[in-house]
């Protein structure tokens, strides 16, 4: 169990894989403590005058210019949070669920929120007690921030609403007592810096972000076993050749195959008296395409732990010029690139791994039986397993369409322009692992196509991956039901069994 303590330094893209794997607790830094207070009084003291102070003593969105009296602050507040808890569908997993309360706590421990620090200790508790607010995943455009997935968040900080705790869903009030937590009422703009924000796109963007890096790396390994399978050539992987076009990852992922393939006996059979010129591009430019994979995620990473880190409510609170801005820090837009970036990178991952798997299954260019099977017409082998990674590849290919570029206004168009980034990060999850099982697919094809080329070994490294499948997956000497096959191998990749073959990975930011 890894301890976080927010509000004293930024979470780091290694921390949150860390605490995907081993879970997490929180506790607020000392400095951030004295912050949130003080801009807690700075709401207090400007309360004391006449100025209108959105979303305090205002109305919200189109509903800005109504006025609320000074006994309906508190009911204003809870009044929000009830409102805007009309999300749908079924509830966010926990670990996303985690993420968001994570980084909805490290916004508002900066101290611009003016939330009180007993309120962000009840969410702290949340965590650290593995109360999990039941959060339809359906209901948000991703401005003003992800309104409706926060509201269902803050209904059991009041509560109420739903709640899992310890593997139960129960009402938010009873979850909280068996946690020994207490309800807290919320003060005035305490609701609105709650709900406000881009934490629900973000955490569900980052979750997916993890997920797709480990789908790149089995899907380098992958792609470096069918070239040997398929007895293709090393040569596109020279380093001379990667640099007179130095794209980083380009660069990073042709030395990653090289060292996947490095001293394999079925390349040193043919490295001589090969009559094949060229290979398929699927195969000679895995560089190139999964090289620019990795860059893309590359680039993802740094929006989105900008933005785990952000302060992304409104208004704002700047207590030192006691000073409190409307802005629109809580538009995901950037949220929203990032996962069409992500999904663009999952697909193409998916795609190539795709192609490399029908030209095994094709005995004119693999060399290998037809379908990858002893004997063919009697048995179909791996035809209609490619015939599934087919499936899923289109079906990525229609998920990665951008959702950035779409907009409904909303709030009688006041909020004319939103970002949809909740639904752009949360298809990606699907897209993973449709582009999960793909590769799966073809780590089965590329042992099978090895097993075909005994006695000959691959290299010393693939040799450890065929190792690993055939611990879990016999060879397919007869036609048997697939399905639990593709799904034990998922299972592999998910699991991170295919983790420490190669360091591919995005680098900490």
């Amino acid at each position: 169990m890894t301890t976080l303590t927010i509000g004293s330094s930024a979470l780091t893209l290694d921390d949150i894989r860390t605490i995907r794997r081993t879970g997490f607790s929180v506790e607020l830094a000392g400095e951030a403590r004295s912050a949130v207070a003080k801009a807690a009084r700075t709401i207090t003291d400007l309360l004391g005058g006449d100025a209108p102070i959105y979303g305090v003593n205002t109305g919200f969105g189109k509903l800005a210019s109504q006025s609320i009296a000074d006994d309906d602050l508190e009911q204003l507040q809870i009044n929000l949070v009830r409102s805007h808890a009309a999300g749908t569908g079924r509830a966010m997993p926990g670990a996303v669920t985690r993420l968001i309360m994570l980084f909805k706590a490290q916004s508002l421990a900066a101290g611009h929120s003016g939330i009180r620090p007993e309120t962000l200790d009840l969410l702290i508790g949340l965590i650290n007690n593995d109360v999990l607010p039941v959060i339809p995943r359906q209901g948000s455009v991703g401005a003003s921030g992800d309104l409706a997935p926060l509201a269902h968040m803050s209904l059991v900080l009041i509560g109420e609403g739903e709640a899992f705790f310890e593997g139960k869903r129960m009402a938010g009030a009873k979850a909280l007592q068996a946690a020994g937590l207490a309800p807290v009422t919320l003060a005035p703009k305490e609701g609105l810096a709650l709900l406000n924000g881009t934490q629900a796109s973000t955490a569900l963007a980052i979750d997916a972000l993890a997920t797709a890096e480990r789908n790149l790396k089995a899907a380098t390994i992958a792609g470096a076993m069918s070239t040997d399978a398929l007895m293709g050539s090393d040569t596109p992987f020279d380093p001379r050749i990667h640099a007179l076009r130095p794209h980083a990852g380009q660069q990073r992922l042709a030395e990653a195959y090289r060292t996947l393939m490095a001293g394999s006996e079925i390349r040193a059979s043919h490295v001589t008296g090969d009559d094949k010129v060229q290979d398929p591009y699927s195969f000679r430019c895995q560089p190139q395409v999964m090289g620019a994979c990795l860059d893309m995620l590359e680039m993802t990473a740094r929006t989105l732990i900008i933005e785990a880190n952000a302060v992304s409510d409104n208004p704002l609170v700047f207590p030192d010029d006691g000073d409190v801005l409307s802005g629109g820090n809580f538009h995901a837009e950037p949220v929203a690139f990032a996962a069409d970036m992500l999904a663009l990178a999952i697909a193409e991952t998916g795609a190539l791994a795709e192609r490399r798997i029908a030209e095994l299954t094709d005995t004119s260019i693999s060399s290998l039986p037809p379908f990858l099977t002893y004997e063919p017409g009697l048995n179909s082998g791996y035809m209609m397993a490619h015939v599934t990674a087919s499936a899923l590849a289109s079906e990525n290919k229609q998920l990665a369409t951008p959702a950035s570029i779409d907009s409904l206004p909303t709030s009688a168009n006041q909020e004319d322009h939103v970002s949809m980034a909740t639904h752009a990060a949360w298809r990606l999850r699907q897209m993973n692992a449709n582009t999960r099982a793909i590769i799966a697919i073809e780590l089965l094809a590329g042992a099978e196509g090895i097993d075909f080329r005994r006695p000959l070994k691959s290299s010393p490294v693939l040799e450890s991956v065929h190792a690993l499948i055939r611990a879990r997956i016999p060879p397919r000497k007869v036609d048997r039901e697939f399905s639990s096959d593709i799904d034990a191998v998922c299972d592999q990749i998910a699991g991170g069994a295919f983790d420490d073959i190669t360091d591919i990975l995005v680098k900490p930011i």
